[in-house]
């Protein structure tokens, strides 16, 4: 994991053979759906996990089975996953691998393909979400116009900028520039940073859509 200075508060999972290899894989187009799907959870799975190293904790002493003490960590607050869906939802199975009774909220954002403007079209989050940490949801930053949207409305919920990670798949330098510039003190966990946007708002090289690819429904 290392840190990206250039891009505000974002942190960039070690660029090893195996998670290259794993992008290989999901970036062809000519695999099956099915390896999409296995492959990109195994990404996921990387990527929440890191997300869970930034939460805060404190000391805590258990005794082993060999009546011996042990001074571990214990995480400190509660959590909730928010997913942008519907691509969102694809890392919602990766957070409760981790986290098994984490309540999950819902935003629905869609991207008007003639402005490239986010639309909210609906909301659905736990009422005490502004005491809790809250892991962000969607797989793919192109400009942040979605991002940028759910963010606003956790704010206005009352959650401070620090309580929200963003954990996020595959960024453009394009979205993080615009996250950070309005929002500096969210962090943004990510497996990789792409090269950067097409004239169509996609990122290059990118994958497609990711949430028509995990849920079948890819023309």
């Amino acid at each position: 994991m290392s840190l990206v200075p250039e891009h505000g508060n974002v942190y960039v999972l070690n660029q090893t053979n195996q998670l290259k290899g794993l992008f290989t894989i999901i970036r062809d187009k000519t695999k099956p759906r099915s390896e999409f799907i296995f492959y990109a959870n195994r990404i996921i799975r990387l990527i929440v996990e890191e997300g869970l190293n930034h939460l805060p904790v404190s000391s805590a002493k258990v005794t082993t089975a060999q009546n011996a003490e042990y001074e571990g960590v214990m995480f400190d607050g509660r959590i909730c996953g928010v997913s942008i869906m519907r691509a969102g939802e694809s890392m919602e199975q990766g957070l409760r691998e981790c986290c098994r009774s984490v309540r999950i909220g819902k935003i629905l954002i869609q991207r008007d393909e003639e402005t490239h403007k986010p639309v909210l079209h609906y909301i659905k989050l736990p009422e005490d979400i502004s005491k809790r940490y809250v892991l962000l949801l969607d797989p793919m930053l192109a400009t942040g116009g979605s991002a940028i949207c759910a963010m606003e409305i956790l704010i206005n919920m009352g959650c401070k900028q620090e309580q929200i990670i963003f954990l996020n798949v595959i960024a453009s330098p394009e979205g993080l520039k615009n996250v950070h510039d309005r929002f500096p003190n969210i962090r943004i966990v990510t497996a990789v940073i792409d090269e950067g946007l097409d004239n169509n708002g996609y990122i290059v090289p990118g994958l497609g859509d990711f949430g028509d690819i995990y849920f079948g429904t890819k023309a």
